[in-house]
Parts: structure tokens; sequence; C-alpha cells
């Protein structure tokens, strides 16, 4: 039924059009406390939406809102919404939730926070994706059109291979405000099960590898940005660990090499023992990889359970991984239990030394299904509930070496001096990477950081003058 020629989709029959196409609106909500929301520098496109939209079948019309670039008309009309949400966006995203069903329109959760929070979610929507969407989101789709929608759709008990999947559709994001880069998946799970962190209870305790046949043909698919960038065939591997099962990672760098790829990824510092795997990452075009340092402490290593990270090597590493040109984002994070004040200095001190050429740092942020999110609940120490406020820049816990504000304080201190322009080009002067991707970069994280600073988080929470 129309009225005043807009669709108006209303009553428990939504879902029954068995006919003709429905429209269905995938949205991601915009984190906007987050140093990665809207006034990032850098606005990266979302990868988790195009793989559900892979998923769905011809006799949908699909769409993608992304607020980080876009605006939403929380009045257009559909036949079905989904919505992914992180922890810092799910505010953002129940409130979407919330105007659509408002309207009679059936909605979709998922995503990392859903999934472990479903009972949550089920109050802003009609039902939930526990995990990953594969082997479930057509599922939930038939559904739908029968008017079944279960209120929750989870795997039986173990995760689903990554093999014969479509390949993402990047021409849905066609007039983005993205940077010219395309993301690529080719591994999923992680062992190593970190207290932070909250990978293995979602995505498994092992790895799994997509077949290297797939991986090749969809980077063969992959279509240069228009406009004139510096670098347009930038790839970007989101695995967790690019070189988690090694004979996998050597059969896909050794087959990408012929097509002339700048890419980077994500590595744990055992990378550089592997002499044949850097070789490998120079010659496939390996511009840079996030490395996870954590931290310069080895109890809050031993804490967190990344026990082959040894500080004393971390200089090593970082020179290693340069000999080949290879760029090293170093991703540290502050707040753990064996962190003083003296923590932040001692960071920056390190970062200049050892010519890392991004820094990335970050408040411990207790998010749901992690260890350390269940211990701090058990200890009382989380202070604030506000979920946009878990974002990596805002402090919601008591640490226990120093008060709240001065986390806060050192944090910032350390963004600001590290991502000063002497730091910089201190860091970058002489390393032998890619400077025409490292300059942009640090600049681009200077803006940000300066923007980060000024919203600065005020404490107003009382405090236990015995704790």
């Amino acid at each position: 039924m129309k009225q005043n020629g807009k669709i108006n989709i209303h009553g428990p029959n939504l879902c029954q059009k068995m006919e003709d196409n429905m429209k269905l609106l995938l949205v991601s909500p915009l984190a906007s406390k987050s140093f990665l929301g809207g006034d990032f520098y850098f606005r990266l496109p979302y990868l988790g939406l195009l793989k559900v939209a892979s998923l769905t079948p011809p006799n949908w019309d699909v769409s993608i809102i992304d607020e980080k670039v876009e605006s939403l008309d929380l009045t257009q009309g559909a036949d079905l919404v989904g919505i992914t949400a992180m922890t810092p966006a799910v505010n953002r995203a129940y409130e979407i939730a919330d105007s659509f069903r408002s309207r009679g329109i059936k909605v979709i959760m998922g995503g990392m926070h859903v999934s472990k929070m479903p009972d949550e979610a089920l109050r802003h929507c009609d039902s939930v994706i526990i995990g990953e969407a594969e082997r479930l989101w057509d599922k939930a789709l038939n559904d739908c059109k029968r008017d079944e929608l279960k209120s929750i759709y989870r795997h039986d008990n173990e995760y689903p291979s990554l093999a014969n999947f479509p390949a993402p559709n990047w021409k849905l994001y066609e007039g983005k405000r993205y940077l010219p880069v395309h993301f690529l998946e080719t591994t999923r799970g992680c062992p190593h099960n970190c207290e932070f962190c909250s990978v293995t209870n979602s995505f498994g305790g092992k790895f799994r590898n997509r077949p290297v046949d797939e991986v090749e043909r969809e980077i063969q698919d992959l279509k240069p940005f228009e406009g004139r960038f510096v670098l347009k065939n930038v790839v970007f591997f989101v695995d967790d660990n690019i070189i988690s099962n090694r004979k996998h990672t050597k059969e896909l760098l050794s087959r990408i090499i012929p097509y002339n790829l700048k890419w980077t990824g994500q590595a744990s510092v055992n990378i550089a023992k592997n002499n044949e795997i850097l070789e490998l990452c120079k010659k496939s075009g390996c511009m840079g990889l996030v490395v996870g340092f954590e931290s310069l402490s080895q109890g809050n290593l031993a804490n967190m359970g990344k026990t082959f990270n040894t500080p004393d090597t971390y200089i090593d590493v970082v020179k290693k991984l340069h000999d080949y040109g290879i760029g090293v984002t170093g991703a540290f994070v502050f707040g753990f239990d064996h962190d003083d004040e003296s923590v932040f200095d001692r960071t920056i001190e390190f970062v200049i030394k050892a010519k890392i050429d991004v820094c990335y740092f970050s408040i411990l942020t207790p998010y749901p299904g992690t260890r350390v999110y269940s211990q701090m609940l058990q200890e009382g120490r989380i202070i604030d509930h506000d979920w946009s406020n878990y974002n990596t820049n805002h402090v919601v816990f008591k640490p226990k070496l120093m008060k709240p504000e001065k986390l806060l304080d050192g944090f910032h201190h350390a963004l600001k001096e590290s991502f000063s322009y002497t730091a910089i080009f201190k860091r970058l002067w002489g390393n032998g990477t890619y400077k025409n991707f490292f300059y942009p970069m640090n600049f681009g994280f200077r803006q940000t950081v300066r923007k980060t600073i000024k919203n600065k988080q005020h404490f107003s929470y009382e405090e236990d003058p015995d704790s």
C-alpha cells in the first residue's frame, strides 16, 4: 500500500511478499565518541556488511548505509533492516532499530556486542544473529519471508567453513567517501585467547583458513579505485594474524606476487622469526603490518596470556621488519594491572627509539564476552555502564595502580607526544619504509588525536574514599 507516494509497511504480514523483490537495508551505526568514529581522518570501508550482502539471495534489493560516511534516513521504507553493532556503536544501533520497528519494519541485529548480549538486543529488535552470518543469514531471510522469524539464530557447536562463499560486491560502496582500500579476509579465529580480546570467544580457538584459490579469484576481480590516488591497489588483510598458518601464508603470498598489490595486514611478533615469510611479504607488496606489542611489562603480558611477546626483543622485531622494507604499526594498551603512571613516558620513549612507523594507543576496555570484563565486573571495578564509552579512548573501570583521571591524562599525553611533528620525523626518518603511505597516515592520526584530546572525558562518579 502507498500513502503520499511512499511505501507504508505495517502489520504482521510485512515479510510475506513472496513473489516480488524485497528491500533489505543494512546499516552500520556511527560510534560517535570513538577514536575511529566519524571524526577519524581515515574513513575505511566496513567489510562485515558487504559479506552479509553477498550472502543475500538475488530476490532481495540490498543497500548499505554506513553512518561513518553518510547520513541515514530513518523515514525510508524497507521490508527488513539489518544492523551490525560493535559495543561503542550499540546505543545508536538500538535507536535506529527502535525507530524502524515503530513503523512496523522488522529488524535483525548482529555483530560482536549483540552476540554477547542477545537478551539486551532483543529489547530493541526482532531477531539476533549470534556469531558468524554464514549458514545463518539465509535461514533468517527465508523465515522472514514466511513471517516465521525466530528470536535467535546461532551455530550448533561448530564454526562454519570459510570455503565456497561468494566474494563481496564492492559496487555497493561506489560513491561513498572511503579511502581507496579494499578489505579482504583469509582467516578467522585465534588460539591465544588474550584476556582483553573477544576474538577467540567469538570466532573460535583455532585458525580457519579460506581456500587460497578463492582468495586469489577475489583479488583478480578487484577493480582499481577511480581518482588520482598515489596508491590505487591497496588491500588490507583483516585477519587477526596473517601468519596464523605458515603453509597457508606461504602459498597465499606466493600466489599474489604477480598482481602488483600494495597491502597491509596484522601479524604477531613471531613473524620476525621467519625470514622466508618476510621475504614473501616483501615480494608480494607488503607495505606494513599492525603488530600487537600490547605492553612493555612482562607481568601484563603474562596476565593477558600473551607470553610469546617479550618486550626486550621488541626493538629487534621492528628492526627486522624494517630490514625487509615493512613498516610497523605498533599497538599498545594502557591500564593493565601492572601499569603505573610511568608507563606513558616509557612507551613514548620506546616508540621513538624503535622508530615505529605508526603507534596506536588504546585504553584497556572490558568488552562483554572477554575475561577481563567478567573479572572486573566481579571485582566491582567497572565505573561506567554507558556502552558508547567502551571505545578504547574512555576510562570505564578503576585501574589498580593509578586513578582513572591519571590513566586518561596519560593516554592523551602519549598520543600528543608521539604524534608531535618532532616525534613523527624521528620515528620515520631513515627506517626504509613507504613514506608516501606512512607520512599521510601519521598526519591524519595527528588531526584525530587533536580532536580526541579536545573532547576530553570528564569524570563525575562517586569514588569510595577507602578504595
